[in-house]
């Protein structure tokens, strides 16, 4: 199998990750030197296409830290499209049900296993014709995440679990905080509660379970509840914030580049 993220997922082998929103692939690389574990390019809500999550792998090839792309949404054709240029871990949101996730597991496999278009002679993934034998290797290199982040995932987790070709289980702390009536809290301790419940019911199925968070404490505590892929931050997050405290160093405040941002958004 040439997938190392998946390797080490299936050993139960802990990953750190950094969440990549900035949407720029020369900012990708500058945090693929960090040596994080895996880094998340994402689709759904960065403003990255197809172009740009390419020049993105591009950017983080040469470095250990393994991509995994989030797209904007489980949708059978672009699935196709991101597994052509060369996205092996594929993490997809709002899967509430395993119909859904089957539906997934076929989106990413070629025929007789599901139903991904053969295009490998004009694709990345493949080199270009020049990987001989992509098309019977490439079903067992993907590696399949889905994001729980609702009540009624929650309600159906064990199902979806469950499905074969669903490598690992994402639970994505502000849609479930929202989905439980906690808009905007997800350390509410009803969500918390959900999410460390979560994660025993994906790692006693056999699944990794991941997730996301700022708080090094909660992720260490993710990681002891069994957890395989954390991501630790958001790379725009932390330049901002470090930005902010430079500039309140120097006694500038930020409440006038807050309200100029705010106007500009209309």
């Amino acid at each position: 199998m040439n997938n190392p993220f998946k390797q080490a997922l299936a050993a139960r082998r802990p990953q750190i990750g950094l969440w990549l929103s900035m949407a720029h692939p020369y900012a990708a690389e500058a945090c693929a030197t960090a040596g994080f574990q895996w880094l998340l390019i994402d689709g759904e809500h960065a403003p990255n296409d197809l172009r740009s999550t390419l020049a993105h792998l591009q950017a983080v090839a040469p470095y250990p830290g393994q991509p995994v792309v989030r797209a904007v949404t489980g949708d059978t054709a672009l699935i196709k499209q991101l597994l052509d240029i060369g996205v092996r871990n594929l993490l997809v949101p709002m899967v509430d049900t395993p119909s859904q996730a089957r539906a997934l597991v076929a989106a990413t496999r070629y025929p007789p296993e599901g139903v991904r278009g053969v295009g490998a002679g004009a694709a990345r993934a493949a080199r270009w014709g020049a990987r001989r034998g992509y098309v019977d290797l490439a079903n067992g290199e993907i590696c399949l995440l889905v994001q729980a982040e609702t009540r009624t995932a929650m309600d159906n987790l064990e199902a979806i679990c469950a499905v074969d070709g669903v490598d690992g289980v994402f639970i994505g702390p502000a849609d479930l905080a929202a989905s439980m009536g906690h808009r905007g809290n997800p350390g509410h301790p009803e969500v918390q509660a959900a999410i460390e419940g979560a994660i025993r019911t994906i790692v006693a199925s056999g699944k990794a379970a991941g997730t996301l968070t700022g708080d090094a404490s909660l992720a260490r505590r993710y990681l002891e509840l069994g957890a395989t892929f954390v991501a630790v931050g958001i790379e725009v997050t932390l330049m901002v914030q470090a930005a902010r405290k430079l500039a309140g160093d120097f006694g500038l405040g930020t409440d006038a580049a807050m309200m100029a941002a705010g106007a500009s958004a209309y």
